[in-house]
C-alpha cells in the first residue's frame, strides 16, 4: 500500500531560519531564542527523538519507511502563536515559509510543506497563505491551537477565505506545551502537560470553528487537526450536538447539527497507529476524513513501526487502511 505522512516534521533550527529573514529583522542578533519556549526536556536527557533537519534526512526516512511522500510542519514554529511581537512574528513566519522552500520544495517532489501563519496579526495571513502557496509552492498553511486566539473568530475570516479560493488546506497543530494555558500550565510534569495539550487544544479550536460557523460560511475550506487522534471527535461532536440542541439560537450561523459539518468530508484528522478506537471513529466521522501521520522525528513517534501497525489491524478493511494511509491525505492536500 502507498504511504504518504500527512504530518511529518522539519527540525528546523533558528540558524536555518535566520538566514530567510528579511530587513530590518535580519539585523536582529542570533543570540537568544526568537521563540517562546517552555522548558520541558521532551528527548529525555537524548534518550527519544530523532532530527531531520535537511531535505537529505527526509529523503532518507521516506526511502526507511516506504513512503511516497510527506507533507512537513516545523518545531521550533510550534511555538510561534507564543510571540507577542505582532510584526516579529510576521516577519519569522516569512522567513520560515521562504526556508521550506528553498530547502526543502525545491528539493524533491516528495517533500511537501505548509506555512506558518502569523495569527497575531489576522490581516497578515490571507497575504502570506497566497504568498505561500503561489509563489512557493507550499500545500496548505499551519494555524496554531494554542495562544490566546480562537480561529472561528471573524478577524479570521479572510485567511479562510483564501485558503478555498487557493484550493489549499489549513492545518490546526498544537505545540504539546503547558504553554497554551487552559488548565495545562497547572502540571508539575511534562508527562502530564503533554496528555492534555495537543488535546485540549484541538477541542478549543473545533469549537469555535464549528460553532462559530466557518464550515457553514466557507463549505469547501479544508480543515484537519493534527497530532491528538481521532478518538476523541466522535465524543466531542456528541458534545457539540447535545449543546446545540439546547442553545441553537447562541450558534445563529449553523444550519445544521455541528456533527454534520464534521462529516461533511472537508474536515479531517490524523490518527494513531495503535488508536484503541480508530475504527469507531472511521465510523463515525467517516472513512474518507482520516489520515496517517509519522510524527517523525518527534520524541514520541513510533514511526516506521506505526505503518505496519495500522498494516496489520484486524479492525479495519483494506480500502480503509488504504484511505488511511494515502488516499485520504493525497485529497486533504491536493496532491497529485
Amino acid at each position: 500500500m502507498t504511504v504518504i505522512d500527512a504530518d511529518g516534521h522539519v527540525t528546523e533550527s533558528q540558524e536555518q531560519v535566520s538566514r530567510y529573514l528579511e530587513e530590518p529583522y535580519r539585523r536582529r542578533p542570533n543570540v537568544s531564542s526568537f521563540y517562546a519556549w517552555d522548558g520541558w526536556d521532551r528527548r529525555l536527557l537524548g534518550t527519544l527523538g530523532d532530527a531531520a533537519g535537511d531535505a537529505d534526512s527526509w529523503l532518507r526516512a521516506l526511502d526507511k519507511g516506504g513512503m511516497e511522500s510527506v507533507v512537513l510542519y516545523p518545531t521550533l514554529g510550534l511555538f510561534m502563536s507564543f510571540i507577542k511581537d505582532r510584526k516579529w512574528a510576521v516577519a519569522l513566519c516569512r522567513a520560515y515559509n521562504t526556508l521550506m522552500h528553498e530547502e526543502f520544495i525545491e528539493k524533491s517532489p516528495r517533500l511537501k510543506a505548509v506555512a506558518l501563519m502569523p495569527v497575531q496579526d489576522p490581516e497578515a495571513c490571507a497575504p502570506e497563505l497566497r504568498r505561500a502557496v503561489r509563489e512557493l509552492g507550499h500545500s496548505g498553511a499551519m494555524l496554531p491551537a494554542d495562544g490566546t486566539h480562537l480561529l472561528g473568530d471573524a478577524r479570521y475570516a479572510g485567511v479562510y477565505e483564501e485558503a478555498q479560493r487557493l484550493d489549499c488546506m489549513l492545518g490546526i497543530h498544537a505545540s504539546g506545551s503547558h504553554l497554551g494555558g487552559a488548565g495545562v500550565d497547572l502540571f508539575p510534569a511534562f508527562i502530564q502537560a503533554h496528555t492534555c495539550s495537543h488535546a485540549f487544544g484541538q477541542m478549543r479550536q473545533i469549537t469555535s470553528i464549528i460553532l462559530e460557523g466557518i464550515p457553514e460560511r466557507f463549505p469547501d475550506a479544508r480543515i484537519a487537526f493534527l497530532e491528538a487522534g481521532c478518538g476523541w471527535a466522535p465524543y466531542w461532536m456528541e458534545r457539540m450536538d447535545d449543546e446545540y440542541a439546547k442553545r441553537a439560537a447562541e450558534a445563529p450561523v449553523l444550519k445544521k447539527k455541528p456533527s454534520e459539518y464534521v462529516r461533511s468530508g472537508k474536515i479531517y484528522f490524523s490518527c494513531e497507529a495503535d488508536e484503541w478506537l480508530l475504527p469507531q471513529a472511521v465510523k463515525l466521522i467517516g472513512e474518507n476524513q482520516i489520515v496517517y501521520a509519522s510524527d517523525f522525528p518527534h520524541w514520541d513517534h513510533s514511526w516506521p513501526a506505526s505503518i505496519d501497525e495500522i498494516r496489520q489491524r484486524g479492525d479495519l478493511n483494506d480500502t480503509q487502511k488504504r484511505k488511511i494511509l494515502a488516499d485520504n491525505a493525497r485529497r486533504l492536500y491536493s496532491l497529485a
